[in-house]
């Protein structure tokens, strides 16, 4: 590919530029250009109560001074196991500006889940919710967590709010429970309260701060090896993909912008969009501690959203919901999708509700993570992920041969360089070397096929293709297949071992309400839609099939259940 070309460029939208320059400073001096461009206006707002820039700046320095004195410098790793909540985001910070990094993790975790991490990263503070800290105090002694910071999400509730939550009704018990723990939070690790880290004198100005090429967060990433390892992410990267976001969007209006904190911000994508892009441009960030339709509705009522990062399943459902119960979403005029496919008929639906754009972007944790969109304007193109981000370079490689490029048009692996691009696998010289070709092109593992004008188009990613008959077939158009038959709601499609050391392509299907498995008549749709060698050799009924977090279908839990569970003559070919 004729990278001098960059045939994207023609499909940007008016005003996004065409040169990208990276800006200079770290993460902690993004937060405080903001806290002084909009000292009173409202940063956070959870449940209600509110937060001003200045309040936040405040809190930031105060909790920095309480993590040094827990003993925190720079290069340590401190590990937050948070929900959203306003204290995420003060701890994000705090960590931050004492040059230490943040290691991010889904507080849904096992003791298992939880244990190959801490292990990895060697974190010796944790700041937890207090549901939490039961599992971290199991944690083996052997793994040097001094202390963990306990954090009540109650007490950031407007002070109404804290008190319905006492009442001796039933609901209220339900709602306590789910949101804090009465278990002893005794261990053989110290615990301090959050409060108490706000206690301490704000940290001076004089005190030094990160470079922008010092690592900022770990984000572990599974891909598709199975084994969570840590993307390191600088600050440079993490401040770039947040100028990248802003440039994107035409239209932005700087200070008045209002973006619910729908996505984990746990997750990479929800930590730029939220803890990131928002906080740059001054934003009032409406904060859920997990997507609930009728919370999200009701803050719409007194907070309307004008930006909304999301995933296809969470606009579907506010769209039907907010459809019901009338609830106006006029205000959202940008929503962005990923994480998965972005069907046609949601986005039909979303705009038809909101007046305002849904366009679908692509990343990767690697890559901080957006690498690329669809513009937000007439040149979209459905169907697609859009073209690369400012800065953003792209190849199409052979993935046997990755430094040969494919022809335009043919499909290949997708490789990204731009300063968004990880820096590597922490502790993992041997991965890194491999995922990064001349250590600044990042393999993606992802098939996408490149339209003559730079939009790119995923066909499937690498390590999930399944070989049957020295063919490749990719799970995803089997899917999309299947999800056309009546009967069939949702699909996860694997490769099984089969015969003569090959593949088995085996369907798990979400049958629509009511309906019942014709077999025959679901491999006949598949017929007239595919060629015989991808055509599902075995099709099995499930009630729901295992998702991550934000959404997306985990194939390969899918495909170990299926193979723990042993062979099933449900469904089963035996041509």
């Amino acid at each position: 590919m004729n990278l001098a070309g960059r045939p994207w460029l023609a499909s940007y939208a008016p005003g996004v530029p065409r040169t990208f320059v990276v800006p200079e400073g770290s993460l902690p001096d993004l937060l405080e250009d903001s806290v002084r461009t909009y000292r009173s206006a409202v940063a956070l707002e959870f449940f209600g109560a509110p937060t001003t820039y200045r309040e936040l700046g405040a809190a930031v320095d105060r909790a920095a001074a309480g993590l040094r004195a827990l003993g925190v410098t720079a290069g340590d790793r401190v590990a937050l196991v948070l929900p959203n909540c306003p204290q995420h985001i003060i701890a994000f910070y705090a960590v931050l500006r004492l040059g230490a990094i943040v290691v991010e993790h889904n507080p849904l975790y096992t003791d298992r889940e939880l244990r190959h991490q801490f292990e990895d990263h060697g974190a010796k503070v944790a700041i937890v919710w207090d549901r939490v800290v039961p599992r971290i105090q199991r944690l083996p002694e052997d793994i040097r967590v001094t202390a963990v910071v306990t954090v009540d999400l109650i007490s950031a509730m407007p002070a109404s709010r804290r008190l319905a939550l006492t009442l001796p009704v039933r609901r209220a018990r339900d709602a306590r429970k789910a949101l804090t723990t009465t278990e002893k939070l005794t261990g053989p690790r110290r615990t301090v309260r959050w409060q108490e880290l706000l206690r301490h004198k704000p940290l001076t100005r004089r005190h030094p701060r990160p470079a922008a090429t010092d690592t900022a967060v770990l984000q572990y990433t599974s891909g598709t090896t199975g084994i969570p390892k840590g993307a390191v992410l600088t600050h440079r990267n993490l401040l770039a993909n947040a100028a990248q976001g802003r440039a994107w969007v035409p239209g932005l209006e700087t200070g008045r912008e209002t973006v619910y904190a729908v996505l984990p911000m746990f997750h990479a994508y929800g930590l730029t969009l939220c803890l990131t892009f928002a906080m740059s441009i001054g934003a009032k960030l409406v904060l859920f501690p997990r997507f609930d339709v009728g919370l999200v509705l009701d803050a719409v009522k007194k907070s309307p959203p004008t930006f909304l990062p999301a995933v296809p399943p969470i606009y579907e459902r506010l769209a039907a919901a907010a459809d019901e119960r009338g609830v106006d979403l006029t205000s959202i005029r940008f929503a962005i999708s990923g994480a998965m496919n972005l069907p046609q008929s949601t986005v039909e639906t979303w705009e038809a509700a909101t007046g305002g754009y849904l366009i679908e972007g692509y990343g990767l944790t690697e890559t901080s993570p957006v690498a690329a969109g669809n513009p937000i304007g007439p040149t979209r193109r459905p169907g697609t992920v859009g073209v690369p981000f400012p800065g953003t370079d792209v190849r199409i490689v052979d993935p046997d041969e990755p430094s040969t490029d494919r022809s335009p048009g043919e499909p290949g692996e997708l490789l990204i360089r731009g300063p968004q691009v990880f820096q590597g696998y922490w502790r993992r010289p041997d991965e890194t070397h491999a995922a990064l070709i001349d250590g600044e092109w990042f393999r993606t593992g992802d098939i996408v096929r490149m339209d003559d004008d730079g939009f790119l188009t995923i066909v499937d990613r690498i390590k999930e293709l399944i070989i049957t008959g020295g063919f490749n077939v990719a799970p995803s158009e089997v899917e999309d297949v299947l999800k056309t038959h009546p009967s069939v709601r949702d699909a996860a499609v694997v490769g099984l071992p089969g015969r003569g050391g090959g593949e088995d392509v085996t369907a798990v299907v979400v049958l629509s309400e009511g309906a019942i498995l014709d077999v025959e008549d679901v491999r006949s749709r598949c017929r007239d839609a595919l060629a015989a060698y991808k055509v599902p050799r075995t099709i099995v009924q499930v009630e729901d099939l295992p998702r991550s977090l934000i959404g997306k279908i985990l194939r390969r839990e899918v495909r170990t259940q299926l193979l723990n569970d042993g062979p099933r003559a449900e469904g089963s070919d035996r041509r």
